[in-house]
């Protein structure tokens, strides 16, 4: 790394020599404190008085007292030594991923009980980091990733917008009910337990509301709808009020949030698509890179590979 006007070309090895000179005396003791040989000093040293065109240092049998002039310059250098090593230590930051800016969005799903805590938990390994995450609709999201302006987009699939580079997670989805619900006594739900039963629906033309419907249909088997709730994390609030039950995705119907609510298998499985999209044309920057691989981390549990 060089420091530099005009012609003049300094080099922070340099700058360091001086300054061990001057505290030190000594070009042995210079050394020592550098862990750098003898012979390295001086000729650092003869490089940069070179460079500047004037003599830094009086020699006398071994001891260096410092010229006039380098009186006059010590507290630059001073100076220019902290400011490349701050140069140096936020290069290191950056190349750690440990201080930048990341833009998030979702639709709602992950927004709730899985991206709050992957947030907190990165920015406890990168306390540098600032993280920003909004809500919208899916189309808008993919078409901020599809712009730049959000470096990472977690939706509902299919991708309603192309050319974003696109990982799938497959979910299976779960029932909810009250934990003083009969049918928390069942280790797995089907239809037939789900006759006469009001369903929280998510929009009503979502898609697990869609294989939902088949399914009961399939099984012969009325489906009633008492409510929707557009959030899985609403339909969750809307059965711990004691409203019916849901099939909602994994990452909001397994959490443990203490509100009375439990959850069981439904057979046949009905499966929550995930997206996470990134732009294909940018590649992500460090810190962004290692979020997503985090995000990655963090839904393997519920990822399920043949859906």
């Amino acid at each position: 790394m060089h420091l530099g006007r005009g012609d003049l070309r300094l080099k922070l090895r340099h700058l360091e020599v001086f300054n061990a000179l001057f505290d030190a005396g000594s070009v042995s003791r210079a050394a020592q404190r550098l862990n750098l040989s003898q012979p390295a000093v001086s000729v650092a040293l003869g490089k940069l008085e070179e460079e500047l065109g004037f003599r830094l240092f009086h020699r006398d049998r071994g001891f260096f007292a410092p010229t006039n002039e380098a009186i006059l310059l010590y507290e630059e250098v001073q100076q220019g030594i902290t400011a490349l090593a701050r140069i140096e230590q936020r290069a290191d930051e950056i190349r750690s991923g440990a201080t930048a800016g990341i833009s998030i969005a979702t639709n709602g799903a992950m927004s709730y009980n899985f991206l709050p805590r992957v947030i907190a938990d990165f920015q406890r390994d990168y306390p540098g980091t600032h993280v920003e995450l909004r809500v919208h609709s899916s189309r808008r999201i993919a078409s901020w990733v599809g712009s730049r302006q959000i470096d990472i987009g977690l939706i509902d699939a299919p991708v309603p917008v192309a050319g974003l580079d696109t990982r799938l997670v497959s979910m299976e989805c779960v029932c909810i009910m009250r934990e003083d619900d009969p049918l928390s006594a069942r280790e797995v739900i089907t239809p037939q337990d789900l006759a006469n039963r009001p369903v929280i629906a998510i929009t009503g033309d979502h898609s697990i509301d869609r294989q939902l419907a088949r399914i009961m249909s399939h099984a012969e088997t009325p489906l009633i709808h008492n409510a929707s709730s557009y959030f899985y994390a609403i339909a969750r609030n809307l059965v711990a009020a004691d409203n019916g039950v849901s099939i909602i995705d994994p990452v909001n119907g397994t959490a443990a949030l203490g509100d009375g609510v439990t959850w069981r298998p439904f057979k046949p499985v009905v499966v929550h698509e995930l997206a996470m999209i990134t732009n294909r044309g940018q590649p992500a920057g460090i810190a962004a890179a290692l979020f997503q691989a985090r995000i990655s981390e963090q839904l393997v549990p519920y990822a399920i590979s043949d859906p």
